[in-house]
């Protein structure tokens, strides 16, 4: 590996015109390069475009596309990420803030890790609100600013198919090879992490920083908040994706650790009424009951 690997910072926007010069500066005022930085508009009904473009003048060299319709964030970024050349790759929302050392200490963590199969890198977020201000830590913190639960690295498999907090998404970095082998997000998918989380896991090791390497706005009409209103798609994709990680598992243990998840979906589809997705999770659960009793594991 080369001593200084290029970075390349993935930037996807749509009507974040009200942030989106914050965020991009946050890129170019790191205190590592090299750093290839790639901007996509996803067809925005705001400014954002034209700050952009009124941004880019002084930085004639980074790449901006500006979709001519709207394609979403998994379509978005996966044509672009086709033209990226950076060893690692960071996907950044164009409302949320990189702290200027965060890369660094990224890259610094991939060179070091006693893991032989490292393929992504987290850390701990700061939630901060439309104005800037911090509302609270993606992952709690003791009064030392560590992390009050220890974070499980490694091979992380397992706990990412039971938990819904194992990966803080907006603080990752990821080996470009990793998106290869994947090829990229499933785009079939109304979201993307977890997806991405479980089949990188079931491949390659994960680790943690323990350390603020962004902050993460929450806007209450962004893309984001929006997007999760959509419940029903949103379900439905879980339920796809945990059907796809029933394929994934090779263990006993690991078709528990999937049941304690369907679980929760299963109350949950039963307390918002949604009886066809209610009727999904049961029989995804009755197939891991069978597979329990009859499977022969390795």
């Amino acid at each position: 590996m080369q001593e200084k690997p290029l970075v390349t910072i993935i930037c996807l926007s749509y009507n974040h015109e009200k942030f989106v010069i914050e965020s991009l500066n946050s890129v170019i005022n790191q205190n590592y390069a090299p750093i290839e930085l790639l901007i996509v508009d996803d067809f925005s009904t705001d400014n954002s475009k034209v700050v952009i473009e009124n941004w880019l003048v002084q930085h004639p060299q980074v790449l901006f596309i500006a979709n001519t319709t709207n394609l979403g964030n998994t379509k978005s970024f996966n044509n672009v990420l086709k033209l990226a050349k950076g060893d690692y790759i960071i996907d950044l929302a164009a409302d949320d803030v990189l702290l200027p050392n965060g890369i660094e200490m990224q890259v610094n963590a991939f060179q070091k890790s006693a893991y032989p199969n490292l393929g992504i890198v987290y850390g701990n977020a700061e939630m901060i609100n439309e104005n800037g201000v911090f509302v609270s830590n993606y992952f709690p913190i003791n009064n030392s600013g560590n992390v009050i639960e220890k974070r499980i690295t490694g091979d992380v498999y397992e706990s990412i198919l039971k938990t819904g907090n194992s990966i803080c998404s907006v603080s990752t970095m990821i080996k470009k090879s990793v998106f290869e082998e994947l090829n990229g997000y499933d785009e079939t998918l109304a979201y993307e992490d977890l997806d991405l989380w479980i089949r990188a896991s079931r491949k390659y090791e994960f680790d943690f920083i323990d350390s603020v390497l962004i902050r993460k706005r929450i806007v209450t009409n962004s893309l984001g908040s929006q997007f999760f209103k959509r419940n029903h798609k949103i379900n439905i994709s879980t339920y796809q994706i945990l059907k796809k990680a029933l394929q994934l598992n090779k263990s006993k243990s690991e078709d528990l650790a999937l049941q304690k998840r369907i679980h929760y979906e299963i109350i949950h589809s039963f307390r918002t009424k949604n009886i066809d997705l209610l009727l999904k999770n049961l029989f995804l659960r009755l197939e891991i009951s069978w597979r329990k009793r009859f499977k022969k594991y390795n």
